[in-house]
């Protein structure tokens, strides 16, 4: 079994906080394996139903671990989770909980409760680096290519087969468990459109007709996807000037081999590793973070910068992801920075090792590769 052991430490590290974590995560992407090599936990299966038989006296099952550390996975199972788990919280809170399930825990008539205050949570994304790293296949166009679902990313070839698999599952067991949509092939529809342009400003209404369901059903899908972490949804950064964009949101898929499966690409060209590239920067960025205050920036003119981390009452960090470095063309970070020129620019590329700066009309650059990057802002 793999060590994942960025995530193991950083579940040790809520656990200190909290008695109760929330680990969600898409499908597949190791939440029941990574619960398991946790050392000195008890693992319950909930979709298993003498396990449910179990926990049906909440009270009663968790009096017999108390000091003890038990995992949940697939709680959304039990007839009354949120039950379940504000009781542990209220009562036992010796009793180191770690439930697991694909979506955040609101977003599912199924938990009457948030639990607000009574638990932690915490975003198993795709492989990041650190993962990639202790699965020892250090090729990033293969991870690029394959995704960051354990599965799929050990598998020799991309194989189609296994992700519209995957696309039945969801749409089995977390949108018709969770959320019981209605008009599959609509939601399948919008699932493949949204995939193959995924990084693009996102319009509702180019949905609607293609998918043959109203505007209003297109934000609610949106949503649904958004909910259980397989839509990435960046919303634009703006001081309301009359030359940004102010509302239409960025909307990117959750995995970057569903992106290349849905644009048929089993082999990967200069300039689509560019595009995965700043997926992959996306999702290490969200990984690190936990958060969802990274925006975009684009004005009316079409200059746009890929990300911008914000901060209450500090100057933004702007963030642009390239591939390679050569030919680099400064003109959207220098048009942010006219804009707000407190602003710090960097540039997440694989080739700034060692990291370095440029400057740029009087504008200091920083080039660093993505251990850096996130160093950087997460201390910034």
């Amino acid at each position: 079994m793999v060590s994942r052991t960025y995530w193991q430490q950083r579940i040790e590290a809520q656990w200190r906080r909290r008695s109760v974590l929330w680990l969600r995560g898409v499908r597949r992407v190791g939440k029941t394996v990574l619960a398991q090599s946790l050392p000195d936990t008890e693992y319950f299966d909930c979709e298993l139903p003498r396990v449910r038989r179990a926990m049906e006296d909440p009270e009663a099952f968790l009096k017999g671990w108390r000091g003890r550390r038990i995992v949940l996975d697939e709680v959304h199972r039990l007839a009354n989770p949120s039950e379940m788990l504000k009781i542990a919280a209220d009562h036992f809170p010796t009793v180191q909980v770690l439930a697991t399930g694909s979506s955040t825990l609101g977003a599912s008539s199924r938990f009457r409760d948030t639990l607000t205050g009574r638990k932690t949570e915490l975003w198993l994304t795709p492989m990041i680096e650190a993962d990639v790293a202790a699965f020892g296949q250090p090729d990033l166009p293969h991870r690029l290519l394959h995704g960051g679902l354990p599965p799929f990313f050990l598998s020799p070839e991309p194989a189609e087969r296994d992700f519209q698999e995957w696309v039945e599952a969801y749409w089995a067991k977390d949108i018709q468990e969770l959320f019981r949509l209605e008009r599959r092939a609509s939601f399948h529809r919008f699932f493949e459109l949204l995939m193959a342009q995924s990084g693009g400003i996102f319009e509702a209404t180019k949905f609607a007709a293609p998918c043959e369901v109203s505007r209003t059903t297109i934000t609610n899908y949106l949503a649904v996807l958004e909910a259980t972490s397989v839509a990435l949804v960046l919303r634009p950064f703006s001081s309301r000037r009359s030359s940004e964009i102010i509302t239409a949101p960025k909307v990117y898929g959750f995995d970057t081999g569903f992106v290349c499966a849905h644009r048929g690409w089993t082999s990967l060209r200069p300039d689509d590793l560019g595009r995965l590239w700043e997926h992959y920067v996306l999702n290490e960025l969200l990984a690190h973070l936990q958060a969802t205050n990274l925006r975009y920036w684009r004005d009316k003119q079409g200059h746009e910068v890929d990300f911008v981390r914000v901060f209450h009452g500090r100057a933004p960090v702007a963030i642009e992801c390239k591939w390679t470095t050569a030919g680099f063309d400064p003109s959207n970070l220098l048009v942010f920075a006219r804009a707000y020129p407190k602003a710090r620019l960097l540039v997440a590329s694989p080739e700034a090792r060692p990291a370095f700066t440029r400057e740029y009309g009087g504008h200091p650059i920083e080039f660093l590769p993505l251990h850096r990057l996130v160093q950087e802002i997460r201390a910034a």
